[in-house]
């Protein structure tokens, strides 16, 4: 048997909101996937891009406003949202949020 480090870890301290500023931590990253958890305080944002795989939001604490192909959608605490593969989206903090971000690239 292989001796595998496993740690419990608290989702919400992961990462820390920082004053007018964006903070993402990579928790995995593999080439078929990556998980990244990001804070964003107050009034902070992605500006509209595209990525060529579908992207699993999961916003854990706060509101943030995300924008896909054009269209408003309002995400906050305990609520996920899928960002399709190829479609221009951006991401704006309605208040301070901290967000998971599960993209598989297949």
């Amino acid at each position: 048997m292989v001796n595998v480090l496993v740690d419990v870890e608290k989702l919400d301290e992961m990462v820390e909101y920082q004053k007018q500023s964006v903070v993402s931590r990579t928790v995995i990253d593999k080439p078929k996937g990556s998980v990244t958890l990001f804070a964003f305080s107050e009034g902070e944002g992605l500006s509209e891009h595209t990525a060529p795989f579908d992207a699993l939001v999961y916003v854990y604490d706060g509101k943030a406003m995300i924008t896909i192909s054009g269209k408003d959608y309002e995400v906050g605490t305990n609520e996920t949202i899928i960002m399709p593969a190829d479609e221009p989206h951006a991401l704006r903090a309605v208040s301070a949020f901290k967000m998971m971000l599960v993209m598989i690239r297949t």
